[in-house]
């Protein structure tokens, strides 16, 4: 593995590189999504708007990823507090989750946007972003690959952040193909909310359409990537504390049960709603009888 770039004296960390890498990938699909929502007015505005909601609550999520990692075996921070805070490898993905997501909230409101739109537009660029940044995992191999393995497809990390020359899942690769998965499924669902939007307001439009709520899509973004965390957890390497699972794995079934409970809430909510032009009608009557 590579944990870092040598580029004349420059020292450049592949985790930091791959992070910011999955940063701009977000920012594209974001810019796209507040377009298509007519969240943004122009590309101008989209831009700008894309790279608040990025670059905010992903700084907040690292620093929060990192203090997670780090206090949670508080004797070792306390011990060493400095060393801890600024090595390079240690992120726990709930923190970074919880730290990013305030952030993404309060930028929100900040901002005067709508918080369900916005989380709904967010969601596939998260997942997207996560799965790129997952790679950074696997080139520094900073401790976040699996179980011993005996596939073709296991790797070992003689030189990495915490090494082990043991055939090894490779986690991070399964997590970025389950995220590209997420991301692509997100955007469909998206696609299908947005046109059911501009159908209730199309002249040609049927006499009703469902509107899907909004909301929608970030509840399957918290059920899906939670499942996904709650899967890979049992060939992770991470230690078992709650009930027998990992900090993280409970934290992907919170986040599962968090999505369930939103999806199943939006669902009993979703309404039937007239057409533009049955609207134009009954105008017409009402005015007809006047």
């Amino acid at each position: 593995m590579i944990p870092f770039l040598h580029v004349g004296r420059l020292l450049i960390p592949t985790f930091g590189l791959m992070v910011a890498t999955a940063m701009v990938c977000a920012y594209f699909v974001l810019r796209a999504d507040l377009l298509r929502r007519g969240l943004a007015p122009d590309k101008p505005s989209a831009a700008a708007t894309a790279e608040a909601f990025i670059a905010v609550p992903c700084l907040a999520g690292i620093i929060g990823a990192k203090l997670y990692h780090d206090l949670q075996s508080p004797a070792d921070f306390f011990a060493h507090p400095f060393q801890q805070l600024f090595s390079a490898y240690g992120f726990a993905w709930f923190g970074g989750l919880l730290a990013g997501f305030t952030a993404f909230v309060l930028l929100a409101k900040l901002r005067r946007i709508p918080l369900l739109e916005i989380l709904d537009a967010g969601s596939p660029a998260a997942a997207l972003g996560y799965g790129i940044g997952r790679i950074g995992c696997l080139l520094s191999g900073d401790g976040d690959y699996g179980i011993p393995t005996s596939l073709p497809w296991g790797m070992s990390f003689p030189n990495g952040l915490v090494p082990t020359t043991q055939r090894v899942h490779p986690t991070p690769i399964y997590e970025l193909i389950a995220a590209c998965a997420i991301a692509w499924w997100l955007w469909r669902l998206g696609a299908r909310q947005v046109a059911a939007r501009r159908a209730a307001a199309s002249a040609r439009a049927p006499q009703s359409t469902v509107l899907h709520p909004p909301g929608e899509i970030f509840a399957a973004y918290l059920l899906f990537t939670g499942a996904e965390r709650f899967l890979v957890e049992f060939i992770r390497i991470n230690p078992r504390s709650f009930l027998g699972m990992s900090n993280a794995q409970a934290a992907g079934v919170l986040s599962m049960l968090a999505g369930a409970a939103l999806w199943w809430y939006f669902a009993r909510h979703q309404r039937v709603v007239a057409t533009a032009p049955v609207l134009r009608q009954q105008s017409q009557r009402r005015r007809g009888k006047r």
